[in-house]
This record gives C-alpha cells, structure tokens and sequence, in this order.
C-alpha cells in the first residue's frame, strides 16, 4: 500500500506528537508535513511561495482553533476550491459544541474527532481512520 501523504494543521507540539504517535500505532503508511497556522495551510495547499514544489496531500487533518485563520476558514477555502476541494478533511478539535460539529459537516468535513486527554483512545480513533483514506 502507497504511504497517505497528511498535512496536519495544529499548533500545540503536545498534540502534533499525540497524532503522530497514534497515526504510527495505527500501522496506516503515511507521511506528514505538519504546519502551525491555517494561514500556512492556505499557503501549501495554494501551492504559494516556499510551498510551491510541495504535494498535495491525500489527506487533511485540521484542528478548530488555530493562529492567524482558523479551522472553519481554512476549511471553507479547501472546500471552495477546485484544485483542493476531493481532499478529504478530518477536523480535530477540544471543542465539543454541537454548532461547530454541524457548521464543519456542513462545510463537508468527513469528520469531526474530539481530541481526548488518554492516548490510547486517541488511537483509537486515528485506527478509525483506514476507512476513510484507503
């Protein structure tokens, strides 16, 4: 099976490692390019500036809350875009408010994961994801 090329959007180093350990665990071949803000998100998937040779990634998985523009505006930029649009987004938040769950399926969004504070349920439902990218 060819490795899913993620571009994962999130700004705590706590959770950036969290994710990468439980994609590892998950035994899902990837690789990922990891970005801070939604404003470098728009960059890369824009193919913009130094983002310019990089791959399109198979696969987004976005936090909520994110410096400069956050989750549902990067979203909505994904999803407007031809170029960007079939990618799949999983969103991943802290946040359990029903209003963002409905505003991010809406927005299409396959997904919204609630980040939990244990580990081994974080993997858990990373281990969910082989149904939606394979």
């Amino acid at each position: 099976m060819k490795p899913i090329h993620i571009l994962l959007v999130e700004d705590n180093e706590g959770d950036v490692l969290l994710t990468t350990e439980a994609l590892y665990e998950s035994n899902l071949p990837f690789t990922m390019f990891v970005v801070k803000d939604g404003w470098e998100a728009t960059l890369l998937l824009g193919k913009k500036d130094k983002y310019a040779d990089e791959a399109m990634p198979d696969l987004v998985i976005l936090d909520l809350n994110l410096p400069k523009l956050n989750g549902i505006e990067v979203l909505k930029n994904i999803k407007t875009n031809e170029e960007t649009r079939h990618i799949p987004v999983i969103m991943l938040s802290t946040s359990a408010f029903e209003k963002d769950i409905k505003l991010c399926l809406q927005l299409e969004a396959c997904c919204f994961m609630t980040k939990p504070l244990e580990t081994d349920v974080f993997c858990r439902q990373v281990e969910g994801l082989k149904g939606i990218t394979v």
